[in-house]
């Protein structure tokens, strides 16, 4: 049964679930759908799909999730983020509008859930922190740069396209002739209200007396306030005759059962996108969960979370959806509306399932220019340039991370992006720890304590050299060991013993090994001993596998005090034999 609840959380908080667990739950889901009716819309859009499809992958998704997810207020649905790269990775293999361009997002939503679902299983969750924070938040702003900017051409009611900054600006200043003046008056309108609401409008509605959860409340309704008027002047003004994009039909109903593409070309091309959106939907996801959870003191299971994750993203390839993940807004908004359970989440599909079967022919006249006015001013919150001042302030090498995330993301897409953010976090990591930080120390007077000496005033040996490794020791920073020592160890210097101090060496590789083991035979050529001290247990234990100890010139000391002291007097003592 232990097991059973580990693979259906729903079983574990579903035991002790209440009515005041089921009021607040309502709550919750009555603003969340509200909130999320017109941004699922305006997702699809930026994926390239049809309006329709943002509600589907709003419904299925998110109850699979209550099911198999461990967050109580994490929302899973489309995010900008997710679903420009779905727009990227489908319109490399089909053209946006057609059938093979649905299937395509099907296709790529099955992939990413089945490489989520088996991530859990075998427990992989780990693999996501390849990803450092510095790439990760230079990949947002980028992207979400990217998504603003491929927003413009509907404010403006042109034709353009591109999947990278100068693509698309170059096609938008292309095609400035063709401005559709009504658009552009509706886009700017729409996107100065949003912005109006998100900054003023609960403060506004707090001073006139409004209860906190109603005004917050209205303050989430205010893209369904753009979208009824902007909607409402388009049908009574017969705008679309004049150019004004709109949305459409949108056809009424239960999400349809779909089935993705299997074919081996299909895959194979979709197949890396996949794998990229899935690490970057459950980087975002996780973390919002985790904070989330904290501010309850709930604890969240990242490998559950991959598999809760990986059923939503099945869901959405069975039910005409595409690629999801959890969201931070609508999390959020979860979380301050009184979320108790996943059951909010379900709540919320409910919600959904109605707009698709009674309000989608009220979208008809909806414009275009309305949807990409809440896609911008949704993700212009995600770009934070500030970690440009911030880690060039702090570390030049993170700066570099993220400023080579940002440009090569801006000029070479986000497919590329996203790989260039990992292989340069992989790249940092390799270069951080190829230099370890190797201190060489000596006792603080009056005390036990050793620390080093270009920090601090300590006593020293000029026979005994004690270096302090402050890094495991693998095959990358190996070398740069045994370079050290030799450069320390010259003719002359009156070194009779080295010791390292292992207090904070966690694992010695085979390589490491190799090279303590040519440290060993170098020093003995010169006649001087090496020693180890403040060995951990489990790198004593892999020690004591090989040769190297029993061949060891030294001894291997329990403290550096008593390599210190015993060192000390053997000095002592061969200078009275003198």
């Amino acid at each position: 049964m232990t097991t059973l609840r580990r693979y259906l959380p729903i079983l574990d908080w579903g035991r002790t679930y209440d009515r005041t667990a089921f009021s607040n739950d309502m709550i919750a889901a009555v603003i969340v759908t509200i909130m999320l009716i017109p941004q699922s819309l305006a997702y699809a859009l930026l994926a390239g799909l049809p309006a329709q499809a943002g509600i589907y992958a709003s419904i299925a998704p998110i109850i699979l999730y209550a099911i198999f997810g461990t967050s109580r207020a994490l929302a899973v649905g489309p995010v900008a983020v997710v679903s420009l790269l779905t727009a990227s990775a489908v319109g490399q293999v089909a053209d946006q509008g057609t059938a093979g361009y649905a299937v395509a997002a099907l296709t790529l939503a099955f992939l990413s859930g089945g490489f989520l679902v088996l991530l859990g299983v075998f427990r992989l969750g780990f693999l996501a922190n390849f990803l450092s924070h510095p790439v990760i938040a230079g990949f947002i702003t980028a992207s979400g740069i990217l998504i603003a900017t491929s927003q413009l051409k509907h404010i403006l009611g042109v034709s353009a396209h591109g999947h990278t900054l100068p693509q698309m600006l170059g096609s938008i200043f292309a095609h400035l002739d063709q401005v559709n003046w009504i658009t552009l008056v509706i886009g700017v309108a729409a996107t100065a209200f949003l912005f109006w609401v998100r900054k003023n409008l609960k403060p506004a509605l707090r001073r006139m007396g409004l209860s906190p959860l109603m005004a917050d409340v209205l303050t989430k309704a205010g893209p369904v306030a753009a979208v009824v008027v902007t909607t409402l002047a388009v049908w009574a003004l017969g705008l679309d005759a004049r150019g004004v994009r709109i949305v459409g039909e949108v056809p009424q109903g239960l999400p349809p059962l779909t089935l993705p593409a299997f074919a081996p070309n299909l895959l194979g091309a979709l197949l890396v996108p996949a794998i990229l959106i899935s690490i970057i939907g459950f980087v975002e996801s996780i973390s919002v969960a985790q904070t989330l959870a904290a501010k309850k003191r709930q604890r969240i299971d990242p490998d559950q979370e991959l598999i809760g994750l990986g059923a939503a993203n099945l869901g959405a390839a069975f039910t005409g959806g595409y690629p999801v993940t959890g969201g931070f807004a609508r999390s959020v908004v979860n979380f301050d509306a009184g979320a108790e359970t996943p059951a909010a989440g379900a709540f919320t599909a409910l919600g959904l399932l109605f707009a698709s079967l009674f309000l989608t022919p009220l979208v008809h006249y909806l414009p275009t220019a309305t949807l990409a006015a809440t896609i911008i001013v949704a993700v212009l919150s995600l770009v934070d340039l500030s970690i440009l001042q911030k880690t060039w302030g702090y570390s030049r090498a993170d700066f570099t991370a993220v400023a080579a995330t940002i440009v090569l993301t801006l000029l070479m897409g986000v497919e590329t992006g996203v790989a260039s953010g990992v292989a340069i976090s992989v790249l940092l990591h390799l270069y951080k720890t190829s230099r370890p930080h190797v201190a060489e120390v000596g006792l603080v007077p009056g005390t036990q304590h050793f620390r080093n000496v270009r920090r601090h005033k300590v006593d020293t040996r000029p026979h005994l050299l004690t270096l302090r490794v402050d890094e495991s020791l693998y095959f990358v920073n190996a070398r740069f060991l045994e370079d050290l020592i030799q450069s320390r160890v010259t003719e002359g210097c009156g070194i009779t013993d080295v010791v390292l101090m292992f207090s904070a060496v966690n694992e010695v590789d085979f390589s490491a090994l190799e090279s303590l083991e040519t440290i060993n035979r170098r020093l003995k050529d010169i006649g001087v001993r090496l020693h180890l001290s403040e060995v951990k247990g489990p790198v004593m234990d892999r020690l004591e596998t090989s040769h190297f100890l029993s061949e060891l010139t030294g001894r291997v000391f329990l403290s550096q005090f008593d390599a210190w002291t015993a060192l000390a007097s053997e000095e002592h003592l061969n200078r009275a034999a003198e």
